[in-house]
Formats: structure tokens, C-alpha cells, sequence
């Protein structure tokens, strides 16, 4: 269950996925220089729309696809917050494949696969998770966020 694990916030603390029981989850991996970069604007916007009625988004950058995640993870922070006024949760950049890929994305992509199995294709794939801890449903990078909305809004309903 998604609860199960911990992930490490960009002060580098420990937080219990625990922490999100009873909320709409979007989990995405984020890069500031990729293409999709503007996808932030439509995340906040979800964010912004739906955050009271128990909806949260969490922010992992990653710099496995194309080095498109330079930069500390103050760094990061500090261009989201600058550039696209981003209030949502953001953690520490993390790997998202491979040997040393985040355990969560491990079972993110194991309870979800796409078109690459259990592989992230890239930058700002999305997974949803219900207010029970289940991954529900995956977007690919190219899904604007704004296509999310009829979901989140039916697991918000639930």
C-alpha cells in the first residue's frame, strides 16, 4: 500500500506517505528544463481548484531524463516558486528507474504499468491515487493535468 513508505522531503526529513490517508493523491515527476516544464502552470491550477476538499499533489524531481532537473533542490524550489508559483508539496529530486530508483515509484509503476512496463517513459508521467491509498489511473508526460480534472473530481466525490 502506498502508505508503507516513506520519502524524503527537500530538507531531507523523512515523511510518511502515511501523512496523505483520506487524500487525492497526483503524484508526478517533475524536470525544470524539459518541454513539459509548463505542465506546473496547469498543476498549480489543480492544486489551487481543489486542495480544500482534501487534494494534494506531490512533486518529484527527477534528473534521469536528460539532465532536465539541474540544480540543487533549492534550486528547484526556488525556480518553481519563482516561475510558476507552485504551493504544492515538493521533495527531494530522485531517481524514478533503475537500480536506484524511489521505492514509491516502484510500486507506483508495479500497480500501474504503461506502455514501457514498469519504466517511467519521462518527465511529468502522473499517477492518481484515491483517497484509499490506490493507484487508480497513470498519465503520460504529454497529458496536460487540466485532462486529470474529471478524475480527481470523481475520487474527490467517492
Amino acid at each position: 500500500m502506498i502508505y508503507d513508505y516513506t520519502v524524503l522531503d527537500q530538507a531531507n526529513q523523512e515523511v510518511s506517505m502515511d501523512v496523505y490517508k483520506g487524500k487525492v493523491l497526483l503524484i508526478v515527476n517533475t524536470a525544470t528544463g524539459c518541454g513539459f516544464t509548463p505542465q506546473y502552470n496547469e498543476l498549480e491550477e489543480l492544486y489551487e481548484t481543489y486542495k480544500d476538499q482534501g487534494f494534494e499533489i506531490l512533486d518529484f524531481p527527477s534528473n534521469q531524463f536528460g539532465q532536465q532537473a539541474p540544480g540543487s533542490d533549492e534550486e528547484i524550489s526556488a525556480y518553481c516558486q519563482m516561475n510558476f508559483n507552485t504551493q504544492f508539496k515538493q521533495f527531494k529530486k530522485v531517481d524514478v528507474n533503475g537500480p536506484n530508483a524511489l521505492p514509491l515509484f516502484d510500486y507506483l509503476t508495479k500497480e500501474q504499468p504503461g506502455l514501457l512496463g514498469r519504466r517511467i517513459k519521462w518527465n511529468f508521467t502522473k499517477f492518481l491515487v484515491d483517497r484509499e491509498g490506490r493507484v487508480i489511473r497513470r498519465y503520460a508526460p504529454k497529458t496536460n493535468p487540466k485532462e486529470c480534472k474529471a478524475d480527481i473530481e470523481a475520487c474527490l466525490k467517492a
